[in-house]
């Protein structure tokens, strides 16, 4: 396998993940319009969320144009927006924005439901999209696609997947080089219930994430011993660290 090669055929393409069977893209926890919200609330940060996104999945596109094998889908896997009970001015037009200029690089969106899309149908619905409640299957791969805050076993998806890709968690993982530290996010490749799980990181410019080596993590599919999980830290590319029981 490639250097960012997590699984046979899936990818770390910067923070997107890509499932190269189904010309799929996977990215998620987004939160658009979260300046918004920590501004009202007194915290005053500037609007550079949604522009570092697009400047960083637009060299994740330029990596990966290529005539024979353009993107069917991209899956938006949870959390494309912020609040939790409302919609934003920030949140309408940023989210709006952000659907047209992924549509522009694939043939078809998908929204899976994320903890903090409570709200997002209207949005949804004025650009024509379908909301997925529980996950998203990807056929050719036999990939179930869900944002990772609640399990959903019943889901004949999921039954019949081999790999499970999830968000939520924001994995990070701090790097140490003698006295100085730095916090990286991160991708994670290991099983649970006899699948593949990967863990994609936050594309969220705001805050670096969860530290895997400190933090308890809040994901049902996380809750169980992790030493042998592989881990790849992301800077200008993703870079192989080892295992997580390595790390430590």
């Amino acid at each position: 396998m490639s250097d960012n090669e997590l699984f046979p055929g899936f990818f770390a393409r910067g923070l997107a993940l890509h499932v190269q069977a189904d010309a799929a893209l996977v990215i998620n926890d987004l939160h658009l319009g979260i300046e918004e919200m920590h501004n009202r609330d007194g915290t005053m940060l500037p609007r550079f969320n949604f522009r570092e996104i697009k400047d960083h999945l637009a060299h994740v596109f330029a990596e990966l144009r290529t005539p024979e094998a353009p993107l069917k889908s991209i899956v938006i896997n949870g959390d494309l927006k912020h609040e939790f009970g409302r919609i934003s001015e920030q949140e309408w037009s940023e989210v709006l924005d952000m659907l047209t200029f992924l549509q522009s690089h694939c043939e078809k969106i998908v929204l899976v439901k994320g903890n903090h899309d409570t709200t997002l149908g209207p949005i949804a619905k004025w650009k024509g999209i379908t909301i997925e409640e529980e996950g998203f299957f990807l056929p050719a791969s036999e990939t179930f696609a869900t944002h990772g805050h609640k399990l959903f076993e019943d889901n004949n998806a999921y039954r019949k997947a081999k790999t499970v890709v999830i968000g939520n968690e924001h994995p990070a993982v701090s790097v140490r080089e003698g006295v100085k530290a730095e916090t990286f996010k991160c991708f994670l490749a290991g099983h649970f219930d006899g699948r593949q799980l990967i863990v994609v990181p936050s594309l969220n410019r705001v805050t670096s994430g969860t530290n895997i080596l400190q933090s308890k993590l809040l994901s049902p599919y996380l809750h169980q011993p992790l030493q042998d999980f592989r881990v790849w830290a992301v800077e200008d590319k993703p870079y192989f660290l080892g295992r997580i029981g390595d790390l430590g």
